[in-house]
């Protein structure tokens, strides 16, 4: 296109007449050409970009499928749902491509359950769409992490199954419906004024009790099995299976519901377990573990709570790293995003207090119960500064069950009796504990605030 603006301009000069004409014309036209060669590659080249993604991940699950772009700017997008064939389009405004997004279609296995394919390329000058090709009915979510540590902005796309999101939204609807009293049902409070002395409630209606929700977590799975047993056994899969029970249990005892943090057979991070937990306003988290040692005679169970050790490391990271998650600005039902440091740095203290005290109180009622019918390798409660319990407002105790290194441990535990034993074991400690502390640490905390 130039070199044919180039040749109109050489018979345009050779056809004009005239010294005087001539000079101005050939400027004239030289701007012309100027111009229309500049339009020409804006219009056929994308404008230069600003922001850089430097990283992407996917980390896949049976629930949901999670895009993460890391970038150096906060990245501006949109997103748009498109059937027959069913796709999920992302639009990124000034994104340049760079190699590690065309990279991303290299990342999606081919086991993935919700995404069978990525197609990444410029949609417009300054937009970069992203089109991700569905297995299934889905439901996107969206959201931005401003920068931590190494860290830089991180636009994280979530791809629900679309049956999970409705388990998920109707879960949500459930608590916020039968939340909203801070009261607890008279199942588990034994000052309980009897029903006649009652003041009546507005309108004549009964208040609805307080839903418990007990966050259980299936210790390992997928390409972490945890530990082995001599005859082959998989923490992974004990775990998981302990798990299914006690929140069979748990599901069926009015005013009380459970939630997994994996209810299959894949890898779930530490990090995303405590969010799930505090995402459902989790009453209590309850990690179960099957224990190893180089001493094939240990034996039997324990139970741990995060270390004094641990409590600090957590709120210190909680004072500098609030941004590291979707709800990371209420603790304990407080709006940290409000207040001075000072009192957010006392409210954090608080609540760890007041969460590991909790926790001590429940692991040694559930010591108790299991010692009616197994061997406690540690009769009192254990601190550690174990990672999956540094949840700043939820009660966490995690439940060693025996020692997979253990001949004897590791038969029972794999037997359907003896994790049925188990279930009930926690089951009861986590009724009896209700019962004896009714006030729940996350509705304390807001209350002393």
């Amino acid at each position: 296109m130039s070199n044919a603006l180039a040749r109109f301009r050489e018979e345009l000069i050779t056809t004009t007449r005239g010294d005087y004409f001539l000079p101005a014309a050939v400027s004239f036209l030289t701007l012309i050409l100027i111009v229309a060669i500049v339009s020409l590659s804006l219009y056929s080249k994308p404008v230069f970009a600003e922001t850089n993604v430097g990283a992407v991940r996917v980390w896949s699950s049976p629930d949901y499928t999670r895009f993460t772009l890391e970038s150096d700017k906060l990245i501006s997008y949109s997103i748009s749902m498109l059937d027959s064939p069913g796709r999920v389009v992302i639009d990124l405004e000034d994104v340049a491509l760079s190699s590690e997004l065309e990279s991303l279609p290299n990342k999606i296995q081919s086991n993935d359950p919700l995404v069978h394919t990525v197609r990444i390329g410029q949609f417009k000058p300054t937009v970069l769409r992203m089109v991700l090709d569905l297995k299934t009915a889905v439901v996107p979510q969206a959201f931005v992490l401003d920068p931590m540590d190494n860290f830089g902005y991180r636009l994280v796309i979530d791809i629900y199954s679309s049956d999970k999101a409705a388990q998920l939204d109707s879960l949500d609807t459930l608590v916020s419906e039968l939340i909203k009293p801070i009261q607890h049902s008279p199942i588990y409070d034994n000052s309980v004024t009897p029903k006649a002395h009652r003041l009546p409630a507005p309108q004549n209606k009964p208040t609805p009790p307080r839903i418990i929700i007990v966050a259980i977590d299936a210790g390992h799975g997928g390409k972490d099995p945890g530990a082995e047993g001599h005859n082959g056994t998989y923490e992974k899969h004990i775990t998981l299976a302990i798990s299914k029970k006690l929140k069979a249990r748990i599901d069926k005892e009015p005013y009380m519901r459970a939630v997994l943090t994996r209810d299959g057979d894949y890898f779930v991070s530490l990090a995303d377990r405590r969010t799930k937990a505090r995402h459902l306003n989790a009453d209590l988290f309850v990690s179960i573990h099957a224990d190893a040692a180089q001493r094939k005679s240990a034996h039997g169970s324990s139970v741990y709570t995060l270390s004094e050790h641990g409590a600090t490391s957590t709120a210190a990271s909680w004072l500098a790293k609030q941004e590291n998650s979707v709800d990371n600005n209420l603790l304990s039902g407080v709006d940290m995003l409000t207040k001075s440091d000072d009192v957010r740095e006392m409210l954090i203290n608080l609540s760890m207090d007041a969460a590991i005290i909790d926790s001590i109180k429940l692991g040694q009622h559930i010591l108790t119960e299991i010692g009616d019918f197994n061997h406690l390798h540690k009769k009192d409660v254990e601190q550690a500064p174990f990672a999956v319990l540094k949840s700043p407002d939820i009660p966490s105790i995690l439940v060693e069950t025996a020692f997979l290194s253990n001949p004897n441990d590791e038969k029972k535990l794999k037997t359907k009796a003896y994790q049925n034993q188990m279930a009930d074991a926690l089951f009861s400690g986590i009724k009896r504990y209700f019962a004896s502390s009714p006030a729940l640490t996350r509705t304390t905390i807001a209350h002393r605030e």
